[in-house]
């Protein structure tokens, strides 16, 4: 079976039928990705545009390569040198770009909605990258792609996503995708940084670390994110990181072994200590790895369904 959708706007817009469809194509092409030979013809001749309006180091990096490693023909975009500092327009900065053939879009936007705006105004297929503090679907399929790997899935699990909830896209991703694969979710963090709104998504809300670590299978860390911040949501990072830092200190007094994952990037000695992220206990650069195997799947699935059209 296709994907339910012709794009990947957010999670909250997929099927789990979708997303075990992407954790079984990601399966096959995490084997290709270990083998001496890395690339397979599945996109020749359709050509993608990455499209970042923000700056991106991991995702754009792991997009690319998951186009290359695909065949396909990438284009990159970046609006610092760009006809958007002169005024252009979102919708006439990608016509412009369609106008040179391009098949799919992958975009990450700092205004929240701007790639759903997109997908009604153009005929390519769009791939949202992170739109504001909205969503980022390709880290929360990767995310749960690696929980299912590390502990055999997701059904059932308890997880805890800790740190700045209200700023985060990726916390909102990862909470409906992982309810929608039967997991437990609760988030943790300081008050002022857990939005008013999150007990309707199905979640519990804690303001204790250790009581959350104890009660979890895997803790999911997040950074600060300082610059989506107009205020002072706390007195300092000292502070928080007294509150809700991870240290190895904490984790071996534990009553059980925990998996930790990070999304990047690590703010070594605010949310996470260099001992945690190094650990045998953290799966994080598993995480960065098969966020290559996922995105092939995302785009192997979704130009399939452009090509059937």
């Amino acid at each position: 079976m296709p994907l339910s959708t012709k794009h990947l706007l957010g999670i909250k817009d997929i099927t789990p039928g979708d997303i075990d469809l992407i954790f079984k194509t990601a399966d096959n092409f995490k084997q290709i990705l270990n083998r001496p030979i890395k690339k397979v013809p599945s996109l020749r001749d359709v050509t993608i545009t990455n499209v970042f309006f923000e700056n991106s180091t991991r995702t754009k990096i792991s997009f690319e390569l998951a186009e290359k490693r695909l065949s396909a023909d990438v284009v990159n975009f970046s609006s610092s040198s760009s006809s958007v500092k002169k005024g252009e327009t979102l919708i006439d900065t990608v016509n412009n770009i369609l106008a040179m053939k391009v098949d799919m879009v992958v975009m990450r936007h700092p205004a929240p909605g701007a790639c759903q705006f997109l997908s009604e105004h153009i005929p390519a297929a769009i791939i949202n990258a992170g739109d504001g503090t909205h969503e980022h679907p390709t880290q929360a399929l990767l995310d749960a792609y690696s929980i299912r790997e590390k502990l055999g899935d997701v059904k059932g699990k308890k997880i805890v996503i800790v740190g700045d909830i209200l700023h985060s896209r990726v916390a909102l991703s990862n909470i409906f995708c992982l309810i929608k694969l039967g997991a437990k979710v609760r988030v943790c963090g300081p008050p002022t940084l857990i939005p008013k709104y999150i007990h309707h998504l199905g979640v519990e809300v804690s303001y204790n670390l250790r009581e959350s670590l104890e009660w979890c299978d895997i803790a999911n860390m997040l950074r600060i994110q300082l610059e989506r911040q107009d205020d002072r949501y706390f007195p300092s990072l000292r502070e928080y990181s007294l509150q809700y830092g991870l240290t190895m200190e904490i984790l071996n007094s534990l009553k059980k072994e925990i998996v930790v994952m990070h999304p990047g990037p690590i703010n070594r000695g605010v949310e996470i200590s260099s001992e945690v992220a190094d650990s045998e206990q953290a799966i994080i650069l598993n995480q960065v790895e098969n966020g290559v195997a996922v995105r092939m799947a995302v785009l192997y699935l979704l130009a399939g369904k452009k090509l059937e059209e």
